[in-house]
């Protein structure tokens, strides 16, 4: 499949075009709607605010404020002459999200619509971003699409260049989750990539084959047996002498298990294994189209873990780019495996920040559930930092240990190490670990360990794909870096 047809599948020349651009206006619009936010606690102070005939319909609706509720005021002929809606118990509007926008674009009446309530510039922005991140539906296997949405004129104080770099960044990493595997295998990740190369001006490189094998043998190694060749995929863009980031994605486009084969129903979400790698591709794209002052390089092990006689098997022993010797524990651990050789190139040459994003372990979601990405660093105060401005930008992340106690869990008897622990415990440090033994030169480096998908409806939420951490870890490489 060439990027020109996978562009017609995936909309990602445009990147999600009709997501961002057609759902803001700039200025004023005459004769837009007014909609009045209210919380809980201030919802009945407002009310009484308002026209008595406003009031009076507000009391007969039962509206108090409730979060994602909306009421719509008609005139006398029964048209919308504005709306209410509900943010739910938050304390001011300074606590605003981009989840209370998220169901307005679809639930108000048709047409353009502007905030009467004063919002303070961070809300104002949190809420233009919420009302397209609800408007993302996917849609391409469908062959009737649902309606428009309405429009919104942009809150004052919304910083809109944000907003619309986001919100494609994140309908990107949602495209490329939602993908089924038949159509979106390491070639045409690869293809994404190229794409956004030729769009901000970036170099992309491919390490197949040979090269691939001699220079990365744990990504050939999982890949192999797939009729779909491995490769590392590599996008550099920025300039020379600028703070050097790199990050690094896990590109399993389908995972079956190898040949520790997952039973069926373990399958069934195996086409997300690539959500690290597509949540990597997503926070480049926010930082390149916004400018970012840093010499930024993106690393992709790109393998759909496949059963054939080809395939890696339990016992093996391979050797990794960095010379470090790994035993074959399970071959359904075979993120850690391709994201070593990953790190390792990335570690080899420096950077002043080293990401790495991964769909890893089940532990993680048994531990934290699939709303929070579990984060580590070999830098504590790094760290912390970005728990704390994953919080202020509503893309939440949990604090994980290093526990170096359990390292010893990842030893082998006729190797350096195993890929997996004798016993079930604390598995996601385990994976940590085993990705520490190959971050040995980079001293700012951050793993995060998410799920990429929502498992259930809410607003602006559907069922499906999840971009998850890159709003937040582009707010950290902008207050680092500028």
């Amino acid at each position: 499949m060439s990027t020109q047809q996978y562009g017609k599948l995936c909309g990602l020349p445009r990147i999600a075009a009709s997501v961002t651009a057609d759902l803001i206006a700039n200025a004023p619009a005459s004769g837009s709607l007014p909609l009045w936010l209210l919380t809980e606690a201030d919802a009945g102070r407002a009310l009484a605010a308002r026209t008595p005939a406003v009031a009076q319909w507000a009391r007969s609706q039962q509206f108090t404020g409730e979060r994602h509720r909306v009421l719509v005021l008609p005139d006398a002929d029964g048209r919308p002459e504005g709306a209410l809606a509900g943010l739910g118990p938050i304390g001011s509007l300074e606590q605003l999200n981009l989840w209370h926008a998220a169901p307005l674009a679809e639930r108000l009446p048709a047409g353009t619509w502007h905030v009467e309530t004063p919002l303070p510039a961070a809300a104002a922005t949190q809420f233009a971003l919420g009302w397209l991140t609800g408007a993302y539906r996917y849609t391409r296997y469908r062959a009737a699409c649902a309606a428009g949405h309405s429009m919104l004129v942009a809150p004052q104080g919304a910083d809109l260049e944000y907003v619309r770099a986001a919100a494609a960044a994140m309908a990107l990493a949602r495209d490329l989750v939602n993908a089924p595997a038949n159509d979106l295998g390491p070639a045409e990740l690869a293809d994404a990539a190229a794409a956004l190369a030729r769009e901000h001006g970036g170099t992309l490189g491919i390490v197949t084959g040979e090269a691939l094998a001699a220079g990365y043998p744990l990504i050939h190694a999982v890949g192999r047996a797939s009729e779909r060749a491995p490769r590392l995929i590599d996008l550099r863009w920025g300039e020379a002498g600028a703070p050097r980031v790199t990050l690094v994605g896990k590109g399993v486009c389908f995972d079956s298990g190898g040949l520790d084969l997952k039973p069926s129903a373990g399958m069934l979400l195996m086409k997300k294994d690539m959500g690290g790698a597509a949540c990597a591709l997503a926070l480049a794209s926010l930082l390149m189209r916004l400018r970012a002052p840093i010499r930024l390089r993106v690393l992709i092990a790109a393998v759909e873990n496949a059963v054939s006689g080809g395939a890696y098997r339990p016992g093996d022993v391979l050797r990794s780019r960095k010379g470090l010797t790994v035993e074959v524990g399970n071959t359904d651990a075979e993120g850690r495996l391709v994201l070593a050789d990953a790190l390792a190139e990335a570690d080899g040459e420096g950077a002043d920040l080293l990401v790495d994003m991964a769909t890893l372990t089940g532990a993680a979601r048994t531990a934290l559930g699939p709303e929070l990405p579990a984060v580590y660093s070999n830098d504590d105060a790094l760290r912390t930092e970005l728990v704390q401005l994953a919080a202020r930008e509503h893309d939440p992340l949990w604090p994980m240990p290093l526990w170096c106690g359990y390292d010893d869990d990842l030893g082998s008897r006729i190797a350096d190490l195993n890929n997996v622990a004798p016993n079930a415990f604390a598995g996601s440090i385990i994976a940590a670990l085993f990705l520490r033994r190959f971050v040995t030169a980079s001293p700012r480096w951050i793993h995060i360990d998410l799920y990429a998908w929502n498992a259930k409806e809410r607003p602006g939420r559907p069922v499906g794909a999840e971009a998850q951490c890159l709003r937040a870890l582009y707010r950290l490489i902008r207050a680092r870096y500028g």
